[in-house]
């Protein structure tokens, strides 16, 4: 868990406007990729930064405001989920 954070603090260190991340909690437990995924997601929001991950864990893939599904190559499906918050939201 320490190397991945690691990895994160030096890919933000440099204020990208895009931050690329290919499986960034593929050999870690699940509570220590829950802590990742949430340090991530929040230095994303707080530098206004873009999150483009690659992953085949669909727990990952819930922390993603949209999610492309790739089948051959091709994108079969986009998923809007930061629309349906905004919705759930909007109905309290």
């Amino acid at each position: 868990g320490q190397q991945q954070r690691i990895g994160i603090a030096r890919a933000l260190v440099v204020d990208p406007e895009i931050v690329f991340a290919d499986e960034p909690t593929g050999n870690l437990d699940s509570r220590t990729s829950e802590d990742v995924m949430n340090l991530m997601r929040r230095l994303v929001n707080e530098k206004k930064q873009t999150l483009i991950m690659v992953t085949h864990d669909n727990n990952l893939a819930s922390y993603a405001d949209r999610i492309f599904h790739i089948k051959d190559g091709k994108i079969i499906k986009i998923e809007e989920k930061r629309q349906e918050k905004k919705n759930a939201l909007q109905k309290d």
